[in-house]
Protein backbone atom coordinates (compact mmCIF):
# COMPACT_ATOMS: atom_id res chain seq x y z
CA UNK A 1 0.00 0.00 0.00
CA UNK A 2 1.54 3.19 -0.88
CA UNK A 3 2.06 6.10 1.33
CA UNK A 4 -0.45 8.45 -0.29
CA UNK A 5 -3.06 5.42 0.13
CA UNK A 6 -2.43 5.08 3.94
CA UNK A 7 -2.44 9.42 4.21
CA UNK A 8 -6.07 9.65 2.00
CA UNK A 9 -7.24 6.98 4.29
CA UNK A 10 -6.28 8.60 7.54
CA UNK A 11 -8.09 11.70 5.70
CA UNK A 12 -11.11 10.05 4.61
CA UNK A 13 -11.18 7.87 7.94
CA UNK A 14 -11.48 11.77 10.03
CA UNK A 15 -14.21 13.18 7.71
CA UNK A 16 -16.25 10.15 8.01
CA UNK A 17 -16.04 10.44 12.04
CA UNK A 18 -17.06 13.80 11.85
CA UNK A 19 -19.70 13.07 9.21
CA UNK A 20 -21.21 10.47 11.79
CA UNK A 21 -20.95 12.72 14.97
CA UNK A 22 -22.71 15.16 12.72
CA UNK A 23 -25.39 11.90 11.21
CA UNK A 24 -24.72 13.70 7.97
CA UNK A 25 -22.82 10.44 6.11
CA UNK A 26 -24.52 10.85 2.72
CA UNK A 27 -24.67 14.63 2.69
CA UNK A 28 -20.74 14.65 3.15
CA UNK A 29 -20.58 11.66 0.26
CA UNK A 30 -22.49 13.94 -2.08
CA UNK A 31 -20.66 17.16 -0.95
CA UNK A 32 -16.75 15.46 -0.94
CA UNK A 33 -17.76 13.81 -4.53
CA UNK A 34 -18.96 17.14 -6.01
CA UNK A 35 -15.99 19.67 -4.50
CA UNK A 36 -12.99 16.63 -5.72
CA UNK A 37 -14.95 16.25 -9.37
CA UNK A 38 -14.80 20.34 -9.63
CA UNK A 39 -11.38 20.51 -8.46
CA UNK A 40 -9.98 17.17 -9.78
CA UNK A 41 -12.26 17.22 -12.68
CA UNK A 42 -10.87 20.50 -14.17
CA UNK A 43 -7.63 20.75 -15.38
CA UNK A 44 -7.43 24.50 -15.22
CA UNK A 45 -8.18 24.48 -11.73
CA UNK A 46 -6.33 21.40 -10.67
CA UNK A 47 -3.57 23.03 -12.32
CA UNK A 48 -3.75 26.28 -10.34
CA UNK A 49 -4.44 24.23 -6.78
CA UNK A 50 -0.94 22.50 -7.27
CA UNK A 51 0.98 24.89 -8.69
CA UNK A 52 4.10 25.48 -5.63
CA UNK A 53 4.25 29.43 -7.63
CA UNK A 54 0.96 30.12 -6.07
CA UNK A 55 0.41 31.04 -2.42
CA UNK A 56 -1.43 28.66 -0.68
CA UNK A 57 -3.86 32.01 0.70
CA UNK A 58 -4.46 32.25 -3.11
CA UNK A 59 -5.61 28.72 -3.12
CA UNK A 60 -7.43 28.78 -0.50
CA UNK A 61 -9.78 31.52 -1.58
CA UNK A 62 -11.04 29.86 -4.64
CA UNK A 63 -12.96 27.60 -2.00
CA UNK A 64 -14.21 30.51 -0.17
CA UNK A 65 -17.55 30.35 -3.14
CA UNK A 66 -18.05 26.83 -1.76
CA UNK A 67 -18.79 27.89 1.67
CA UNK A 68 -22.32 28.07 1.14
CA UNK A 69 -22.88 25.27 -0.98
CA UNK A 70 -20.68 22.84 1.15
CA UNK A 71 -20.48 21.94 5.04
CA UNK A 72 -18.14 22.55 7.01
CA UNK A 73 -16.39 19.42 7.39
CA UNK A 74 -15.64 19.03 3.53
CA UNK A 75 -14.56 22.27 3.25
CA UNK A 76 -11.84 21.88 6.50
CA UNK A 77 -10.94 18.87 4.85
CA UNK A 78 -10.09 20.03 1.06
CA UNK A 79 -8.43 23.04 3.06
CA UNK A 80 -5.96 20.61 4.68
CA UNK A 81 -5.16 19.20 1.69
CA UNK A 82 -4.35 22.15 -0.45
CA UNK A 83 -2.53 23.86 2.85
CA UNK A 84 -0.28 20.44 3.04
CA UNK A 85 0.24 20.01 -0.93
CA UNK A 86 -1.51 17.18 -1.02
CA UNK A 87 -4.58 17.82 -3.32
CA UNK A 88 -3.20 15.02 -5.44
CA UNK A 89 -4.78 12.46 -3.27
CA UNK A 90 -8.29 13.79 -3.04
CA UNK A 91 -9.62 11.27 -5.00
CA UNK A 92 -8.13 8.57 -2.94
CA UNK A 93 -9.48 10.34 -0.01
CA UNK A 94 -13.21 9.89 -1.94
CA UNK A 95 -12.99 6.37 -2.47
CA UNK A 96 -11.58 5.31 1.38
CA UNK A 97 -14.85 7.68 2.40
CA UNK A 98 -16.45 5.65 0.10
CA UNK A 99 -15.14 2.12 1.10
CA UNK A 100 -15.51 2.83 4.66
CA UNK A 101 -19.08 4.03 4.30
CA UNK A 102 -20.19 0.82 2.53
CA UNK A 103 -18.35 -1.19 5.05
CA UNK A 104 -20.36 0.19 7.53
CA UNK A 105 -23.34 -0.72 6.07
CA UNK A 106 -22.30 -4.56 5.32
CA UNK A 107 -21.85 -3.34 1.20
CA UNK A 108 -18.97 -3.37 -0.63
CA UNK A 109 -18.25 -0.55 -3.95
CA UNK A 110 -17.46 -1.93 -7.21
CA UNK A 111 -16.58 0.06 -10.10
CA UNK A 112 -17.79 -1.10 -13.65
CA UNK A 113 -16.21 -0.28 -16.74
CA UNK A 114 -18.66 -0.84 -19.72
CA UNK A 115 -18.81 1.22 -23.33
CA UNK A 116 -21.67 2.36 -22.49
CA UNK A 117 -24.03 3.99 -19.36
CA UNK A 118 -25.70 0.82 -17.85
CA UNK A 119 -29.10 0.76 -17.11
CA UNK A 120 -30.58 0.64 -13.68
CA UNK A 121 -31.56 -2.88 -14.34
CA UNK A 122 -28.37 -4.44 -15.38
CA UNK A 123 -26.31 -1.97 -12.66
CA UNK A 124 -28.65 -4.65 -10.61
CA UNK A 125 -27.89 -7.71 -12.64
CA UNK A 126 -23.90 -7.21 -12.80
CA UNK A 127 -24.28 -6.25 -8.52
CA UNK A 128 -26.77 -9.41 -7.66
CA UNK A 129 -24.12 -11.44 -9.70
CA UNK A 130 -20.63 -10.82 -8.21
CA UNK A 131 -22.70 -9.83 -4.74
CA UNK A 132 -23.04 -13.76 -4.97
CA UNK A 133 -19.36 -14.66 -5.41
CA UNK A 134 -18.35 -12.44 -2.82
CA UNK A 135 -21.56 -13.05 -0.45
CA UNK A 136 -21.77 -9.38 0.26
CA UNK A 137 -23.87 -6.80 -1.18
CA UNK A 138 -22.39 -4.42 -4.05
CA UNK A 139 -22.92 -0.79 -4.84
CA UNK A 140 -21.87 -0.13 -8.29
CA UNK A 141 -20.39 2.94 -9.83
CA UNK A 142 -20.67 2.67 -13.67
CA UNK A 143 -17.66 4.58 -15.65
CA UNK A 144 -17.84 4.63 -19.09
CA UNK A 145 -14.93 3.58 -20.76
CA UNK A 146 -14.70 3.78 -24.74
CA UNK A 147 -11.41 1.90 -24.64
CA UNK A 148 -12.96 -1.60 -23.72
CA UNK A 149 -14.88 -2.59 -27.35
CA UNK A 150 -17.35 -4.51 -26.18
CA UNK A 151 -18.02 -6.30 -22.51
CA UNK A 152 -17.36 -5.24 -19.04
CA UNK A 153 -14.77 -4.90 -16.22
CA UNK A 154 -15.76 -4.73 -12.61
CA UNK A 155 -13.02 -3.52 -10.01
CA UNK A 156 -13.68 -4.64 -6.72
CA UNK A 157 -11.10 -3.42 -4.16
CA UNK A 158 -8.29 -5.61 -5.31
CA UNK A 159 -9.43 -7.80 -7.37
CA UNK A 160 -10.25 -7.40 -11.29
CA UNK A 161 -12.60 -9.49 -13.22
CA UNK A 162 -11.85 -8.06 -16.85
CA UNK A 163 -14.44 -9.65 -19.67
CA UNK A 164 -14.17 -6.96 -21.77
CA UNK A 165 -13.50 -7.85 -25.29
CA UNK A 166 -10.05 -5.83 -24.90
CA UNK A 167 -9.03 -7.33 -21.88
CA UNK A 168 -10.13 -10.93 -23.99
CA UNK A 169 -7.80 -9.84 -27.10
CA UNK A 170 -4.93 -8.90 -24.48
CA UNK A 171 -4.74 -12.16 -23.02
CA UNK A 172 -5.20 -14.08 -26.15
CA UNK A 173 -2.28 -12.01 -27.80
CA UNK A 174 -0.19 -12.59 -24.53
CA UNK A 175 -0.87 -16.49 -25.01
CA UNK A 176 0.70 -16.50 -28.28
CA UNK A 177 3.72 -14.50 -27.23
CA UNK A 178 4.54 -16.97 -24.60
CA UNK A 179 4.41 -20.03 -27.11
CA UNK A 180 7.16 -18.12 -29.71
Amino acid sequence: MSRDTVVAKRYAKALYDVAIEKQSVLEVEAELRAVASSITGDRDVLKFISSPNVSVSAKLSILDALKEKVSEPVLNTVKLLIERGRVGILDAVVDSYLDLEASSLGMVNARVYSTYELSEEEKQAVSKEFGDRINKQIRIENIVDKSLIGGLKVVIGDMVYDGSLAGQLKRIEQSFSRRV
